[in-house]
This record gives structure tokens, sequence and C-alpha cells, in this order.
């Protein structure tokens, strides 16, 4: 008799993935064994859980509930496993993290690979998305969020803010002139961040000491991805804003400069949120303070 936990992951992957074969490649067993554990649910309920068809494979109405279920059910199998942990100091198992995606890919990576060698015990699923992440629903253990934090039921620790910078390749500001101030930048192509919720910021902020700028900014070019953003910068076409991390090569190399030196540009606030009613793993706690001691607050 097959076992009905790893029969309902292994349905979960399949209708997450969209096949057998994907499902299979991400569990570390056959398309067959899958299958298998498929058919044995199905059998188990008397119901189809898929429809599948040569080229693809749906979930039927119940099967759609049934993954509903079985993604709550494996999320507290799974924090069952871990009460061991709890009394317990040295971090082991998985740690399922989201970030948005450029911090993610740019900034985050270098402590995501030195905790992993710090602890060898520890495997993290990282999953990078500009999208609002459901922590509870999606089964996150942690998520970190830039801008303003909504209430909710989560534990927030500040960050330091995620820092910006104004920049445009030497080629458009030879041709179209360098902005000196704030408000220059409205005669100028402006190239900021479409985001995931919502379209680019048209209202940029600065401040000289204490004092804001505030200034409306327009572009016909509106990119929801980072290096795209960068590429059209470089290529001359606008004036980006963008993270100081991600940028910092380039303005190295002088591919691109900093524009209004003597303005500072806006930062957003920046938190880790993990759920506060689930109790805290070795392996969560020695994250946190992994987060803390690179990202903290100075």
């Amino acid at each position: 008799m097959m076992d009905r936990l790893s029969s309902m992951n292994a349905f979960v992957m399949a209708a997450e993935l969209g096949s057998y074969a994907r499902a299979a490649e991400r569990l570390g067993m056959s398309a067959q064994m899958v299958a298998k554990h498929v058919t044995a649910l199905e059998q188990r309920l008397g119901a189809r859980l898929l429809n599948r068809t040569t080229r693809r494979q749906s979930l039927t109405e119940l099967g759609s509930a049934y993954y509903e279920r079985c993604k709550h059910i494996l999320t507290e199998a799974e924090a069952a496993d871990s009460l061991a942990q709890i009394m317990n100091d040295t971090p082991r198992g998985k740690l399922k993290i989201t970030a948005p995606v450029t911090f993610g890919s740019y900034s985050l990576m270098p402590l995501i690979t030195g905790f992993l060698r710090d602890n060898p015990d520890v495997q993290i699923d990282l999953h990078l998305t500009d999208r609002f992440v459901d922590l509870v629903e999606e089964g996150y253990e942690a998520a970190f969020r830039i801008g303003p934090l909504a209430t909710t039921g989560l534990t927030a620790r500040p960050l330091a803010p995620y820092r910006l910078v104004v920049c445009a390749a030497p080629a458009y500001l030879a041709a179209r002139g360098t902005p000196l101030i704030p408000a220059d930048l409205e005669d100028h192509e402006c190239l900021g961040y479409a985001f995931w919720s919502r379209p680019a910021d048209r209202e940029w902020f600065f401040y000289q000491g204490a004092v804001p700028h505030k200034v409306q900014v327009s572009s016909r070019l509106q990119i929801n991805e980072s290096r795209a953003l960068m590429s059209a910068a470089l290529d001359g076409f606008g004036i980006v804003l963008g993270p100081e991390d991600f940028l910092r090569t380039a303005l190295a190399r002088g591919d691109l400069v900093r524009v209004l030196p003597d303005y500072d540009a806006p930062s957003r606030p920046m938190h880790l949120v993990y759920t506060a009613n689930r109790q805290r793993t070795a392996k969560l706690r020695r994250f946190v303070e992994a987060v803390l001691g690179r990202f903290g607050p100075a």
C-alpha cells in the first residue's frame, strides 16, 4: 500500500508543474511512479483528480478542491516533523523563502549561498517574484518585503532601507543635457520599474538634507524587469531609477553616470516577515540572524 502523504505530495507536484515528467524530476523518482501515486489516490477516492490528454493535463473540479486540502495537509505535516528541531539547535531541513526579483537576484544571493555553506543540513527553496505572496496560504516560512508594510498577523523585522540611485548613459546626457535639479527631470525620458501589481512610479522623491523635492516624471517605456530596464538606460534611451546594488557595476565601469549627486534618491523600507504563530525552528532562527547581520538597520 502506498504512503498517502507521499501520494499527496506527488499529486500536488504534478498539479503545480503540469506534467508527471516534471514532477518526477523534482521529486527524484520516475514519471511512472508519480502516475502510480496519483492513480492510488484516485482509486481511494473513486473519482478522477486529473484530466489527462496526450498534450496536457488539468485538474478536475474535485482535483482542484483536493489539491488545496493536500497542500494544507502537507504544510502541517512538515510543521509537525519540524517540532523536534525546536529542541535542537542544529539547523536542518528545507526553508521556503520568497523575495522580490531584483533584490533576490543581486543582493540576496551572497547571503543565501553563504548561509548554505555554514549550515550544511539546510536546503533553501528560494522563489523570486514581485507579486504579493501569502505566506500561510502558499507555505512560505519567510518573505522579504520592499515598500510600506501592510498590517498583517506576521512578525516583521525591519531591515536597512533599499537604496535607489538615478543614473544615465553618457551618450544620453550628451544628447539631452544633464539635469541639475530634480525639476529638470520633467523634460527627460525617465525609466522606472513597472511592478507586478501596479504601473511604474510617476512621482520621484528626492531629498537635499531634510528638504523633500517631488517631481512628476514620464516615459514612453514601462518595464517590469531590471536587466531590461538597465539595457534601455545603457542604450542611451533615458534616465533610470533603480537599486544601487544592481546598478553598482555599471556605475563603476562608467557605463552609467550618477545624476543629481547632490540629492538623495528615495529609499524604500524593507522588512523580513515570517509567521508569528508558528514555532521558530533552528533553521529559521539562524536564517533570521543571518539576514539581520547582513541587511539589518545600521
